[in-house]
């Protein structure tokens, strides 16, 4: 199984700039791969991979601390 990028580039929904988020620290569970970054506007940016249910979980969270629960 191939890795996951570490970081991606976005648009940003607020100015229009590419923000780049990079992969967050998780546990070995491999349901999600989730991502974070702050565009220079200071807006920030969510983004995942995996599991549709935890990553609209941590999309919608805006927890920085957010961790996968089964």
């Amino acid at each position: 199984m191939s890795k996951p990028a570490r970081i991606l580039t976005f648009k940003c929904a607020k100015c229009d700039k590419p923000v780049k988020v990079f992969l967050q620290k998780v546990s070995a569970c491999s349901h999600i791969q989730p991502y974070q970054g702050i565009c220079g506007c200071g807006e920030i940016k969510r983004h995942a991979t995996g599991n549709p249910d935890a990553v609209k979980s941590f999309v919608e969270s805006n927890d920085a601390h957010w961790h996968h629960h089964h």
